[in-house]
């Protein structure tokens, strides 16, 4: 196979380097090789990876030097309050955590930049918390937050970097925040996630529109992003729902011999974590029922390499979506300043 780049993903924990080390044992390998201490647990509802890179560690493996939290529920839902009451005390810990070396007095100012285009709702994330804090502000006034919404390249003509690199020499703040719709390359992972990380952004990059980092190194200040992933790519659906369905296809047929099976009475799906014998459907569907299933990404990759429509896929409720997380963001922010300050 020719290789091509798929990997269309925000997310350090979906990125090869950190997949590829899923194992105790292989995480042990990373950690000692090249400089990179994987950590995951769940707390509640809320699984969380914590991954720290150092100097030798980003060489290794080419992601920044820094720390990335990335908070998953992964059965969320629009109108689960008990999963979105989670991920909030997650949120606002661990927003405190990665800012432990930040230094926050009561004459601070941090700029909170809201990234995206707010006409293209799944990119609009950043734009809606800059209003969700405004609408904050009004009924608990804060004088250490600084919102700005940009807007996009596209839009304006002009770097967003340039921008916020122009307001942090204006405002000198003691740390930037970005707020940015993100990309991930697991469709499970759709508007269930926020990753922070101090490591800044690059606006744009999960869908190959690169732009200039926003970044400690260019801003001077240290720059926090937060995102929330609400696209992915097209393929990735694809690949998953064959995946769903060779795995759905070979469970029935395990469990049909079995006397659990005659229980049944009503439809049954296998658990996603249950370990089926891919080989059983291999008579009916062929060698490429038993790849797995980054392979099976792989090959739709290349077949539609060549054809100018590559589409990204949002969720139909992304709306719903993108208020709820513009809030909690917004609620968490104002928190954990007050906590910050007193």
């Amino acid at each position: 196979m020719i290789e091509v780049n798929w990997s269309r993903t925000d997310l350090i924990d979906e990125s090869a380097e950190v997949v590829e080390h899923q194992t105790k044992h292989q995480k042990n390998r990373l950690e000692q090789t090249s400089g990179v201490a994987i950590d995951e647990f769940t707390e509640g509802r809320v699984k969380v990876t914590k991954v720290v890179v150092d100097d030798h560690g980003q060489e290794q493996i080419g992601k920044k030097e820094g720390t990335y939290i990335t908070l998953s529920v992964p059965t969320l839902t629009i109108d689960d309050s008990n999963g979105f009451e989670q991920l909030e005390k997650a949120f606002t810990k661990y927003l405190d955590d990665i800012h432990k070396d930040v230094k926050i007095t009561k004459d601070s100012k941090v700029l909170v930049i809201g990234l995206g285009n707010k006409t293209i709702t799944p990119d609009a994330i950043g734009p809606f918390a800059i209003d969700a804090m405004q609408n904050e502000q009004s009924e608990n006034p804060s004088d250490h937050f600084i919102m700005y919404a940009p807007g996009v390249t596209g839009q304006t003509g002009f770097e967003t970097s340039d921008f916020i690199r122009a307001l942090t020499e204006k405002v000198k703040p003691s740390l930037v925040l970005v707020i940015d719709a993100l990309a991930t390359r697991g469709s499970s992972r759709l508007c269930k996630t926020i990753q922070i990380t101090n490591t800044g952004i690059h606006p744009g990059s999960g869908v190959g529109n690169q732009r200039t980092e926003v970044s400690k190194e260019v801003m001077g200040v240290p720059v926090t992003a937060i995102g929330v992933p609400t696209v992915v790519d097209a393929t990735v659906i694809i690949a998953d729902a064959i995946d769903n369905v060779f795995r759905s296809i070979a469970a029935k047929i395990e469990e049909k011999g079995k006397p659990s099976g005659k229980l049944s009475v009503s439809s049954w799906t296998p658990d996603s974590n249950q370990r089926v014998d891919m080989n059983l459907i291999k008579p009916i569907f062929g060698e490429w029922s038993t790849w797995s299933n980054e392979d099976r990404l792989q090959l739709f990759e290349e077949v539609f390499a060549s054809h100018p429509e590559r589409l990204i896929v949002t969720p139909k409720e992304v709306d719903v979506w993108i208020t709820k997380y513009s809030i909690l963001v917004s609620k968490c922010l104002f928190k954990w300043m007050e906590h910050k300050v007193n």
